[in-house]
């Protein structure tokens, strides 16, 4: 079955950086476009970055662009965002989303704090 598995949130200062992992099996990884998104307490699920399958097309929310970068390693079946210049408002569960399944994984949380 299609697994989603993130890792790499954890507690940072206002400035700091953070890089979150997805490792993906179970689907054929090289033919899905992959997604980060992310809740914040009391807020609706929103889509913070996605990439194309075949990595040549990346999208971002306007709150992030110019901070994160959203990339894939196809050969390890992984997806990465390396988050910049990070914001208490990015405070959230980031969450690893295949959209040609619809799977998601279990979120990690990120907390931007001083």
């Amino acid at each position: 079955q299609v697994q989603l598995v993130e890792s790499g949130g954890g507690v940072v200062q206002p400035g700091g950086s953070l890089r979150l992992s997805c490792a993906a099996s179970g689907l054929t990884f090289s033919y899905s476009d992959m997604g980060w998104y992310r809740q914040a307490p009391g807020k609706g699920r929103e889509l913070v970055a996605h990439i194309s399958a075949n990595g040549l097309t990346s999208n971002y929310a306007d709150s992030v662009k110019g901070r994160f970068t959203i990339s894939r390693d196809d050969a390890k079946n992984m997806v990465y965002l390396q988050m910049n210049s990070l914001k208490p408002e990015d405070t959230a569960v980031y969450y690893c989303h295949a959209p040609r399944t619809g799977h998601w994984g279990q979120g990690t949380q990120v907390t931007v704090s001083s």
